[in-house]
């Protein structure tokens, strides 16, 4: 099992940043890639990035060259926001997916851009 937690959202205006935080407890060393998702009301809860276990990143079109995901240390993973949009405003999941294919989601941290 995982635990994860998620801090770190908020509201803030169009052109500014925010960075998500995500902390991992339980069976942290069976993880093999972070990711996170997100999800606005009536739609399906989409990927935004990912990092696997060895360091490979990737992004959703919408957000490359603006958003960064890295690994702060071997249980927190942090999504760096910048030059938010308000297409950007959504609750933002944490999930980690281990290595027997196991999913496992944080309960969600509302992102909000005013324009």
């Amino acid at each position: 099992q995982v635990q994860l937690v998620e801090s770190g959202g908020g509201r803030v205006q169009a052109g500014g940043s925010l960075r998500l935080s995500c902390a991992a407890s339980g069976s942290t060393s069976s993880i093999n890639t972070m990711r996170w998702y997100r999800q606005t009301p009536g739609k399906q809860r989409a990927l935004v990035a990912a990092i696997s276990e060895s360091g490979t990143t990737t992004y959703t079109d919408s957000v490359k060259g603006r958003f960064t995901i890295y690994r702060a240390d071997a249980k927190n993973t942090v999504l760096q926001m910048n030059a938010l949009q308000p297409e950007d405003t959504a609750v933002y999941y944490c999930n980690a997916l281990l290595g027997d294919w196991r999913n496992f989601w944080g309960q969600g941290t509302q992102v909000t851009v005013s324009s």
